[in-house]
């Protein structure tokens, strides 16, 4: 059954939004983040500092498409406003490992005795800083932050071999602000 839609989201203080065709773009204190979208038939307005997502005859799509727009622009309101933050944890049992940052590469030495290192992206417009055994991300992108955390766990994957004893690698220990 078709119904008119519709999703609200606030806008704090010294935040602003644009959008340019398909894309939105958010300023904030803590950077800018900006997102292509397929609207389609979705309306977006800016006014009063409130977003609106509407659509007046939705389907069960065009209601499922302003949802998933909405917790995305959400996110990229939250992450102009303060930084999300993720943390790693490097383990070794066996080889002590050393991570170096060059440029937007990680190289992660002596992985399991290996020796040649491997190699991790980072992604543009992200922060990573190494502090002993404790690897801290930092991004106003959460897709971003989150793809470099897994980047990161990716390259250490242990494989041929039993994961009860080679348990060593880099671990995700904390996702902005929630202990795991």
């Amino acid at each position: 059954m078709k119904k008119e839609f519709s999703q609200e989201i606030e806008i704090p203080e010294g935040i602003e939004v644009k959008k340019e065709d398909k894309k939105i773009i958010i300023k904030g204190p803590e950077g800018e983040v900006s997102k292509e979208f397929n609207f389609g038939r979705i309306k977006f307005e800016n006014k009063d500092g409130k977003i609106l997502i509407s659509y007046p005859m939705a389907t069960r799509n065009d209601k499922r498409m302003i949802n998933t727009i909405t917790a995305h622009l959400k996110n990229m309101v939250k992450g102009v406003k303060e930084k999300y933050e993720y943390k790693l944890k490097i383990c070794s049992s066996h080889f002590p490992i050393n991570v170096e940052i060059k440029g937007n590469e990680a190289l992660i030495k002596n992985f399991l005795g290996e020796k040649t290192p491997r190699k991790c992206k980072i992604p543009q417009d992200v922060e990573v800083k190494i502090n002993k055994e404790i690897i801290t991300i930092k991004s106003a992108n959460k897709e971003l932050a989150g793809q470099s955390a897994a980047n990161f766990e990716m390259a250490t994957a242990v494989r041929n071999r039993d994961r009860r004893v080679f348990q060593d690698g880099i671990y995700i220990i904390n996702k902005d602000g929630e202990d795991i």
